[in-house]
């Protein structure tokens, strides 16, 4: 399925400095040019300055806009053979113009994380409930699932969400892939050039301040967690990294208390690199978390929560440990920051979980085949989703009149 046309339909522009949604897109985009396609990324969303210049990694630029029949002629002209949905959002908005100016066309979706799971975690805790697979029937499901079926394939990012998206919403296998973070295998060479245990200080969180997950889990550092941990290591220092700091990230920087709020990193490889130990004591959220991922690939071992490693490790042992208790994670960052044995052995298990479950090749040539598989019998495959048909049928009609209405008063 060599020399396609591809166009991707984003939400944003890719930052892949600032979010871990951004690094992944970056993943899917190389893959796409390593099997010598034609990418185009189309958004209509507004240029940002920390946006990845795409035209250096030779994909086509092209703004587009929202309730515009320009669009129509651009993809007519364009003929991708593959469209790829960023998010759900994406494929509510364009998914029928596809459907019916490119119907030949593989229409898949990228779902980044489960956005009904992550809304559904995130009202139980505000609620200060256990969350419930109940939870996950809200509003955003029922726009997310059905976007999933009027997809010919969903891109997943965890196997937690492949298991939920098959028993809690009865999706099949036909319509999903699962496809996590993808790094080049961790070789002794590389291994070599990392910072030694020595030439590492301080503790180290980052994350992008527009995803409440992170301000969620900066706000428990500050309130709870980083005062036992300061307790027995009254030199300590923790830097908190992440894009688009908001103000009551801000206000949170406090020197005298060890506390430095140091916004956007500038190179995250090299600050992840430097620093002793990672924290991630998220309690809410959904997907992947790249901020593990990458720390386990730039050899700093981690402590973070159940929600935090979920789906990253399956039975093999984390990159450092996993607690929910404020008490336990901390007592385990004190003694993972001072205990060198237990340290190396925990970056060598960080190795192990990117080798074996990140691998890129691996992951690339399935997906690969999984795209040829499903183009060389999509017509097959769209009668066997008779409920996808069925919801593209009455999505296109109400969403495209909606759209044709707000486009005429736009230009009334």
């Amino acid at each position: 399925m060599q020399n396609q046309r591809v166009l991707i339909i984003g939400t944003v522009w890719p930052e892949p400095g600032s979010s871990a949604a951004g690094s992944r897109m970056m993943q899917l985009i190389n893959m796409f040019k390593e099997e010598n396609h034609a990418v185009t990324f189309s958004s209509a969303s507004a240029n940002s300055p920390f946006a990845v210049n795409l035209e250096e990694h030779g994909v086509n630029k092209v703004p587009v806009e929202l309730n515009n029949s320009s669009f129509d002629d651009f993809i007519m002209q364009l003929n991708p053979g593959i469209v790829l949905f960023d998010r759900f959002m994406t494929e509510e908005q364009y998914g029928w113009r596809v459907a019916k100016h490119c119907p030949e066309a593989l229409r898949v979706l990228d779902m980044e994380d489960m956005h009904c799971l992550r809304y559904a975690r995130e009202k139980a805790f505000k609620e200060n409930r256990a969350y419930t697979n109940n939870d996950l029937l809200n509003d955003i499901a029922l726009r997310e699932i059905a976007s999933v079926y009027r997809c010919d394939i969903s891109l997943v990012i965890s196997k937690v969400e492949m298991q939920l998206l098959r028993e809690v919403f009865g999706v099949g296998d036909a319509l999903l892939h699962y496809i996590p973070f993808m790094y080049d295998e961790t070789r002794e060479k590389e291994i070599a050039a990392w910072p030694l245990y020595e030439e590492r200080a301080h503790f180290i969180s980052i994350g992008n301040f527009l995803h409440e997950p992170n301000r969620n889990a900066v706000l428990y550092l500050k309130e709870t967690i980083w005062p036992l941990i300061r307790a027995q290591l009254p030199k300590a220092e923790l830097h908190i990294y992440g894009a688009y700091p908001v103000q009551q990230v801000l206000q949170m920087h406090k020197p005298t208390e060890g506390f430095m709020v140091k916004g956007r990193a500038g190179d995250a490889r090299k600050v992840v690199s430097l620093a002793k130990v990672s924290l991630a004591p998220l309690r809410i959220g959904a997907g992947l978390k790249g901020k593990l991922a990458e720390a386990m690939a730039y050899g700093t071992p981690s402590v973070t929560t159940g929600i935090g490693a979920e789906g990253m490790c399956d039975q093999l042992p984390w990159s450092g440990f996993i607690h929910d208790e404020p008490d336990a994670f901390a007592n385990a960052a004190v003694e993972l920051y001072g205990n060198k044995e237990l340290w190396l052995q925990k970056q060598a298990n960080g190795v192990r979980l990117i080798n074996k479950l990140f691998s890129k090749h691996g992951h690339q040539q399935q997906l690969i085949g999984r795209f040829t598989e499903v183009s060389n019998m999509l017509e097959e495959h769209r009668r066997a989703n008779f409920t996808g048909a069925m919801l593209r049928h009455h999505f296109a009609a109400s969403t495209m009149y909606m759209s044709r209405w707000i486009e005429a008063k736009n230009k009334s």
